[in-house]
């Protein structure tokens, strides 16, 4: 936390600084500076000098600072950062400057971990793995910095200590060509799912006569994630072949003392184990993207995650188009969407990206759809979440508040509600502000809300047969500043309904629900 405690104007400058040293043992590496993210626009100095400078509020980048390092002794690092929130023309999701409603507080400057690394001069920069199901085998693409002849590329699949594929891949020509990539075969392989979040391990080493250079260690799911028809015709979301319902929570990730920014990894954690203790297998990454370690925990914990690219407002909703004088914040969108798409695609529990929600700046819909499958051909994309789709993408997506209503059926396209529910109930002593907060129905107490939920599961369920709706997301995790339609308070302190009724009811949703019963006979004619 960073202690400012007020808002970050666009006429203003947020500055850190601090010292650090170098260890010794580091001498003859390469120095990496590494920032999670930082909201919004950072320059970095070292010691007075401008490694970089990056613009993006939610990717990671990265800035070698190896030669604007003193020799020895204390080295001085500053951050400058500027961040407009509303008024600029960055991707920014629920930020603005004056919250209120269902827009939040701002994040300004660094919000997720910094850190450097040693790394040698010739070393691995990059690794993107893709799992193959059909075939039974993982494709591995990796990039590194290796300017010399005779360097060998190992990679060794491991399954809980015991090595299953390994392969090598070596340099040819004047310079290495990387990325090169390798299909490691993987015939009886234990397939990832929310009931068996299995992962295997993955090793990389780079040699050069014989000794290594450089090592990185990651995981992977083996999990395919697709559209088919079931008996009737209807296309369904398939995991693994198989179709299942995808039933989840809009997952806003804020928290009252960082906002943005979570207290520790451990309570990052406890969101996610929350929602499988509640029944669920998915949740909605709303217009914010997390660090790295809450999409561990998913891989680790089994959660299906659709993810949202944070809004932005360089379109026109109504005629999908560019707004005239936009054009500089629409290339930032992509530029940041990209970012997106390329620092997550190696979570197995992604299986969904949502370019756009609820018309928010909505531009070049199919287009962009479309460039995001071009980006990831192995996941699912949802053109729009609610109320302006454009026939683009493999899903249509709907909201409906707060109850859940009948699909409409594509021949090419799955149906999902994207949003519904949102029931509130504000819990005292455990609310933003005093008295002064909403949801989109209100109750009083915990027994009424729970019947609420309750009446909402039971319209879900019979959707989910032959009338075709093949996922929902129920409005949410937990109460976010004013408002109080949360299953937990927000300070995580309580699940407000009553957690056994509600974990049952959601795992009824998984099952077939049961015919509707017949009609009566008419009375016979006199």
């Amino acid at each position: 936390l960073s202690g400012v405690m007020k808002p970050l104007g666009p006429d203003q400058h947020l500055w850190y600084r601090r010292t650090f040293e170098v260890p010794r043992r580091w001498q003859g590496q390469r120095v990496l500076l590494h920032f999670g993210a930082v909201d919004w626009e950072a320059t970095v100095l070292v010691n007075g000098r401008e490694v970089g400078r990056h613009r993006g509020g939610y990717d990671g980048f990265s800035f070698d600072i190896t030669d604007a390092l003193r020799r020895a002794g204390e080295q001085e690092l500053m951050v400058v950062v500027w961040d407009p929130t509303d008024r600029g023309p960055q991707a920014r999701g629920k930020q603005v400057l004056k919250p209120g409603g269902i827009m939040y507080t701002a994040t300004s400057g660094i919000w997720q971990t910094v850190w450097l690394e040693p790394v040698p001069v010739d070393h691995i920069t990059s690794l993107r793995i893709t799992p193959d199901v059909d075939a039974g085998a993982v494709k591995v693409e990796v990039d590194a910095n290796t300017p010399y002849l005779n360097y060998t590329l190992k990679i060794a699949v491991s399954e809980r200590g015991r090595q299953v594929a390994a392969a090598e891949m070596a340099a040819h020509g004047p310079v290495i060509t990387l990325p090169q990539s390798t299909s490691l075969p993987l015939p009886h392989a234990k397939l990832w799912s929310p009931d068996s979040p299995f992962l295997y391990d993955l090793k990389l080493t780079l040699t050069r006569g014989g000794k290594t250079v450089d090592e990185v260690k990651s995981y992977f799911g083996m999990r395919k994630i697709a559209l088919a028809p079931d008996a009737d015709g209807t296309l369904r979301l398939c995991l693994n072949g198989k179709a299942l319902f995808q039933f989840g929570l809009l997952d806003q990730g804020f928290w009252p003392d960082g906002l943005y920014t979570a207290p520790t990894d451990a309570a990052l954690r406890y969101d996610i184990e929350m929602t499988r203790k509640l029944g669920f297998n998915m949740a909605r990454k709303h217009v914010k993207v997390e660090p790295d370690r809450w999409y561990y925990w998913a891989d680790r914990l089994g959660l299906l995650v659709w993810q949202d690219m944070p809004s932005a407002h360089a379109g026109d909703t109504k005629t999908d188009r560019i707004r005239p004088g936009n054009e500089a914040a629409a290339q930032q969108f992509e530029t940041e969407l990209k970012a997106l798409v390329s620092g997550r695609i190696n979570h197995p529990c992604i299986v969904m990206w949502v370019p756009f929600n609820e018309g928010w700046g909505q531009y070049d819909t199919p287009r962009l759809a479309g460039w995001v499958k071009q980006l990831d051909p192995s996941r699912l994309v949802n053109n729009a979440s609610g109320w302006t789709d454009r026939g683009a993408g493999d899903v249509m997506d709907l909201h409906h508040y707060p109850a859940p209503e009948a699909p409409k059926l594509e021949a090419l396209r799955a149906s999902v509600l994207g949003e519904f529910g949102g029931l509130g109930l504000p819990v005292r002593g455990h609310t933003w502000q005093g008295e002064k907060n909403w949801g989109y129905r209100s109750f009083t107490n915990s027994a009424a809300l729970t019947a609420a939920y309750l009446g909402l599961i039971d319209k879900l369920h019979p959707l989910t047969g032959k009338p075709g709706l093949t996922a929902a997301v129920y409005t949410q995790t937990t109460d976010c500043e004013v408002e109080v339609n949360g299953l937990m308070t927000y300070d995580r302190a309580l699940v407000k309904p009553d957690e056994k009724q509600i974990s049952a009811a959601n795992r009824r949703v998984f099952l077939p629900p049961p015919p509707p019963a017949p009609e009566p006979a008419p009375p016979a004619a006199k």
